[in-house]
């Protein structure tokens, strides 16, 4: 199953309760990308780097590299040892990390990080954040970036979770009964992202432009609707040799000749 939320890339949405925790999800996948040869970078906000690294052997804690806002997000120690700028400049480092290869970012966790920041701002991060693969062109399986993010549902109303779930490659949504713990996983198709634009006129069969010889006709051209100078001079002052018409008229029997009232027959 660890095999198949990674594979996608983008935001992996990992959505636990009070009853069903969802941190052991997130450390296994912590693992397994860390034992595939990725960078792992870890935003940890909720529980302390040692209790986070429990479970860990050597050789997995040697890969992580763990940015710590439990310890004292807000800097009010001035020690030094916090990260500057607080979490907003936390995410936005990492969106500009330069480091090649594929990466795994954990978020530990998105409720913590949506009680401290406007979700509209935590959203455009997390898009952000999710695309660098985009940001150059096709890359390669192999160059993904791979976002877990940790919600505690309960937390949130609707709003948040419906707009999250919208940026979300893959949801997981853990649960259980009588015991037994279970997970609804949701995939979603990724976009298709166009790396040029096609011309429409490129595979038509007939042609949509004129060349210069063919635009000169068609500018000499006098259509028959066309009321031109020509044409009125023509019927206004007919030549010599032109044929004239008139018109003759015969009353008959039932024709008013009455010019006072030459609608009499009509009875209006």
């Amino acid at each position: 199953m660890l095999e198949s939320l990674l594979a996608l890339g983008g935001l992996v949405l990992l959505r636990d309760s009070v009853e069903w925790e969802g941190r052991s999800l997130l450390k296994a996948l912590i693992k397994k990308s860390a034992l595939c040869g990725e960078q792992v970078h870890i935003l940890g906000c909720e529980v302390s780097e040692e209790e986070f690294r429990e479970g860990f052997d050597s050789n997995i804690n040697s890969r992580l590299v763990y940015h710590d806002l439990f310890r004292d997000p807000l800097n009010w120690s001035e020690t030094g040892e916090t990260l500057p700028g607080g979490p907003l400049e936390a995410l936005r480092a990492l969106c500009r990390r330069t480091d090649p290869g594929p990466v795994t970012i954990a978020l530990d966790s998105l409720s913590w990080l949506l009680l401290h920041l406007p979700c509209t701002t935590l959203c455009q991060t997390l898009h952000t954040l999710s695309h660098q693969d985009s940001c150059h062109g096709d890359s390669s399986p192999g160059e993904q970036v791979h976002v877990l993010g940790l919600l505690h549902e309960e937390l949130h109303g609707p709003g948040p979770l419906g707009v999250l779930s919208s940026l979300a490659q893959t949801e997981v949504t853990l649960s259980g009964a009588m015991g037994q713990a279970s997970a609804h996983i949701l995939y979603r198709r990724p976009q298709q992202r166009l790396t040029h634009q096609m011309d429409p006129t490129t595979h038509l069969t007939f042609n949509l432009r004129l060349s210069k010889k063919e635009r000169e006709a068609k500018d000499s051209l006098t259509l028959p609707f066309q009321f031109s100078s020509e044409k009125q001079q023509a019927l206004l002052c007919p030549g010599l040799g032109q044929a004239t018409s008139h018109i003759f008229y015969e009353p008959d029997a039932y024709d008013d000749l009455d010019q006072e009232d030459p609608d009499d027959d009509l009875d209006v």
